[in-house]
């Protein structure tokens, strides 16, 4: 087990505040078995630049296609290379039973918290959203931290019944509703973490700042940690024309590019890594990789990205 809900929070807030949050590609060979070694690279890749918390096997990580026993690897290696400097939040999700049996890998890995991902398919009313928690935390000691996004959308008043959960420490939010993100931290108690978890979320971040929730994890830290820490930097610091430029010339170009196909926000990330040459391998059904026109597309942007922070493809 890894470290208190208390210790966890805590690190994750002071994570939050340091640096991007780091969502790992998951590495398969190109026969789409998983690729435990490339994965170890490209993990320890990311760990390297300082992220504030690294979150193996979530969206971007294609946690929705893995077996147990590959969640179970993926894991055990992002624990082992953290080794303590970060805390590793796994993701878990499918309705509350299955999650459980994810939670207790994750648990056994070492894992210090779990990114509670949203249930399988049916829509539900707020009383089965606070159940699904509730039935998960009863099964596992991990902190959890909620994902509200798809059918998953949290009123405030079931976010004050989520937040009396004893190990539910925060919300990821992936709607980009800001009226209603607003009102959901201020229901929220004192200490509650929220995360904004929109797609490519440098889009929004100044935004989601205006209403509390400054913390967001990046995709782009997952093939370019250059750009994802310069825009970080500079979104902190104030500097909002560098903050635009980014914006300009690289994150809507991305956006627009992203929106071609559906799955691309996972499928573009995983080819901008292996342009780089990372070992993190093709997408796996119903996924699939970009075509080569919006490849060269890809390239091209990454490189115009690298350029404006003054790094190479």
């Amino acid at each position: 087990m890894g470290l208190d809900t208390d210790t966890v929070r805590r690190r994750l807030r002071d994570g939050m505040a340091a640096g991007v949050l780091s969502f790992p590609l998951t590495s398969f060979h190109d026969d789409g078995t998983l690729d435990p070694d490339g994965f170890r690279a490209h993990v320890a890749a990311q760990l390297a630049t300082a992220p504030g918390a690294v979150f193996p096997a979530c969206g971007t990580g294609e946690f929705f296609s893995l077996d147990e026993d590959e969640y179970r690897q993926i894991v055990t290696i992002t624990v082992r290379e953290a080794a303590g400097r970060v805390p590793v939040v796994a993701g878990t999700g499918y309705g509350w039973a299955q999650a459980t049996r994810f939670a207790r890998i994750a648990e056994e890995a070492g894992a210090d918290a779990l990114l509670v991902l949203p249930h399988y398919l049916v829509a539900a009313p707020q009383d089965g959203l606070v159940a699904q928690l509730e039935q998960l935390a009863a099964r596992t000691p991990l902190p959890l931290v909620a994902y509200q996004r798809g059918q998953v959308a949290y009123t405030p008043d079931s976010l004050r019944r989520v937040a009396r959960i004893p190990n539910v420490i925060g919300l990821k939010d992936g709607h980009s509703d800001l009226d209603r993100l607003q009102r959901l931290t201020l229901a929220a108690p004192e200490g509650f973490l929220f995360f904004n978890g929109a797609a490519t979320a440098e889009i929004q971040a100044r935004a989601y700042a205006t209403v509390g929730v400054p913390a967001y994890s990046s995709a782009v830290h997952a093939f370019a940690p250059e750009i994802a820490g310069a825009f970080f930097t500079a979104l902190r610091a104030g500097e909002n024309k560098t903050v635009e430029r980014l914006l300009r010339e690289f994150y809507v170009p991305l956006v627009e590019l992203r929106d071609r196909v559906p799955g691309y926000a996972v499928s573009l990330v995983k080819a901008a890594a292996r342009l780089r040459g990372r070992p993190v391998g093709p997408v796996r059904a119903p996924l699939t990789d970009p075509s080569p026109a919006d490849l060269a597309d890809l390239r091209a942007l990454l490189t115009t990205g690298l350029d404006l922070v003054g790094a190479t493809l």
